[in-house]
């Protein structure tokens, strides 16, 4: 019999493909370290539960699963080390995502800076123990190189659930309504850490009374974080706030004055809702942010309030911005993006059967 070509095999192969997604202390004390945070890592596993679903890739959650033959980890931890050494001595496959790298996790915390270093050889350890490494963006796998991981580092981005981000006119009438908003709305998405810049977001709110602004996201104790200043009043910090899609609807522009990202998930969360979005001018965004065309972007607080001025003053401005944000937000589907996750899951287990 002739032998089989590697097409041949990887469509074999790939009937068979079952992934198991793990996610370190997802369970622990019932679930603790997560509740209530939505932070980028549980909602990137959440996504990718949804794009297997949607690609029709079989999956589970149970690391004691007999039947899987990829694991696929979001978190390094002690539980990771075990299911690596495991499952690699059963013939699996091993995927980690860099979800976390030393320069995201360096501001986080007040106590960041002291754990970075170990953080940072512990990762690179861990990530060499692998089959490959999913990146979400292209400057991370440029970060994860230049740390010393050896491993074959792809770029996939996170993901967005356009069905989920998608305009609301319900919602957006009830989220105005819920939050007491009545003028031209800047908000933000995410945890209240200095890493995201909220020095920024504050100056923005007190160089233009007539709008109003909020945040949307975690307040994380003054044991972990800096506590928040006093705020203008047409400046709110809401907390966690469980229906996510209510906020996006109820506001009007996106301002994201995070200093460090892998990629940058309520950015493309943002762009699902044809929003227009404001972003700091970072190495990550090169290549799909563009400035002028799907979002604006800033360094200095003066660029930061002359982006402002610009789309509060121009709708035309602001709905161009937001068409071409949703052409960026619908490339980075959970559909497209279960796509070119179908094609590594084929190669990396027809490479283990040529």
């Amino acid at each position: 019999m002739l032998a089989e070509s590697k097409t041949e095999v990887a469509e074999k192969v790939s009937v068979k493909t079952k992934v198991c997604v793990n996610l370190e202390f997802r369970e622990f004390l019932g679930g603790l370290f997560y509740r209530n945070t939505a932070n980028g890592i549980l909602s990137s596993y959440k996504n990718q539960l949804k794009i297997l679903k949607r690609a029709k890739i079989k999956y589970t959650e149970d690391s004691d699963s007999k039947d899987y033959n990829i694991l696929q980890l979001n978190l390094m931890g002690p539980k990771a080390i075990y299911l690596i050494k495991r499952d690699r001595k059963r013939g699996r496959k091993v995927v980690s995502y860099a979800h976390m790298t030393p320069e995201d996790f360096q501001n986080a915390f007040w106590f960041s800076a002291i754990v970075t270093p170990f953080l940072k050889r512990f990762l690179v350890y861990m990530h060499n123990q692998v089959d490959v490494v999913l990146c979400p963006s292209i400057y991370t796998t440029k970060l994860m190189a230049r740390h010393g991981i050896k491993k074959p580092l792809i770029h996939v981005s996170n993901g967005v659930d356009v069905d989920k981000f998608c305009f609301n006119k319900k919602k957006r009438e009830d989220g105005r309504k819920d939050y007491k908003l009545k003028r031209l709305t800047i908000f933000s998405v995410g945890q209240v850490l200095p890493r995201k810049s909220t020095q920024t977001f504050l100056d923005a709110a007190e160089k233009f009374p007539e709008h109003d602004f909020i945040w949307f996201g975690v307040i994380y104790h003054r044991l972990l974080a800096k506590k928040l200043p006093s705020l203008p009043s047409n400046l709110r910090f809401t907390g966690f706030v469980e229906d996510i899609v209510s906020p996006f609807c109820a506001g009007d522009i996106f301002l994201f004055p995070s200093y460090e990202e892998n990629e940058g998930m309520a950015i493309l969360e943002a762009a699902s809702m044809g929003l227009p979005i404001i972003v700091r001018d970072l190495p990550v965004y090169e290549g799909w942010l563009i400035d002028g065309v799907n979002c604006m972007k800033a360094n200095t607080p003066e660029e930061f309030n002359n982006a402002i001025k610009k789309l509060a003053d121009s709708p035309d401005l602001r709905e161009s911005l937001g068409r071409e944000a949703l052409k960026l937000a619908q490339k980075n589907s959970t559909e497209n993006v279960g796509k070119k996750l179908s094609e590594i899951y084929k190669k990396i287990l027809s490479e283990s059967k040529a």
